[in-house]
């Protein structure tokens, strides 16, 4: 594992750093631990389904104006469109906004993959290892794979969210591991707002397709 991080830390010209992502382990109640393990071990793809063709085009339309919010930070555009297939699978499937996810990666890690913060949190989410012993199958090296990483932090979230009964301050502090401190809720949820998106009238349905 020291080796398989050194390889990471000079594939990335040693800038890995994160800006947190502390969680605290602490004891889950059996059927909790088993619903959040069955959560991350599903394997099946990001494959979005759609009532009409109406939902399947603002989707298209999120994610192509998405993709440009995101060019600067992200500059490979399929990476870009992965990442973001993934953001939008992963967060509706643990019944988040899609935008309060990407506002928690910008914060977070600043959309590097490999980012390693001073606790061990790792990846886009800055997921603690731990988790993957807690609930996984305890192969660390997974919160490095895109999916992992946001299957894990998408189960964590809302974990903490339910525990915080729906309360973003509380859970988001929990996530960072500051809870009740205003710094990192106030970061993420003012990011979330840059990352919102507005069904736009009269979508030229040729374009988005394309």
């Amino acid at each position: 594992m020291r080796r398989f991080c050194l390889f990471l830390l000079l594939a990335c010209g040693g800038h890995v750093t994160a800006h947190a992502g502390n969680q605290k382990e602490e004891q889950l109640a059996d059927p909790v631990r088993l619903a959040l393990a069955q959560a991350v071990a599903d394997s099946r793809p990001p494959k979005p389904q759609f009532n009409t063709i109406e939902e399947r085009i603002a989707y298209l339309d999120w994610l192509g104006e998405m993709s440009e919010r995101l060019r600067d930070k992200l500059p490979d555009r399929q990476g870009r469109i992965e990442l973001l297939e993934s953001v939008w699978y992963e967060s509706r499937r643990a019944g988040l906004d899609s935008a309060l996810v990407l506002g928690l990666i910008q914060v977070e890690s600043a959309f590097r993959k490999y980012a390693i913060s001073s606790a061990g949190a790792t990846g886009y989410m800055q997921v603690m290892p731990f988790w993957t012993r807690a609930i996984g199958d305890g192969d660390r090296r997974k919160l490095f794979h895109m999916r992992s990483n946001l299957r894990y932090g998408c189960s964590v979230l809302r974990l903490y969210l339910d525990q915080e009964g729906g309360d973003y301050f509380m859970a988001l502090g929990k996530y960072n591991g500051s809870r009740g401190q205003e710094g990192y809720p106030n970061a993420v949820l003012n990011a979330w707002k840059k990352w919102e998106y507005k069904k736009r009238e009269g979508i030229n349905t040729e374009s988005v397709m394309r």
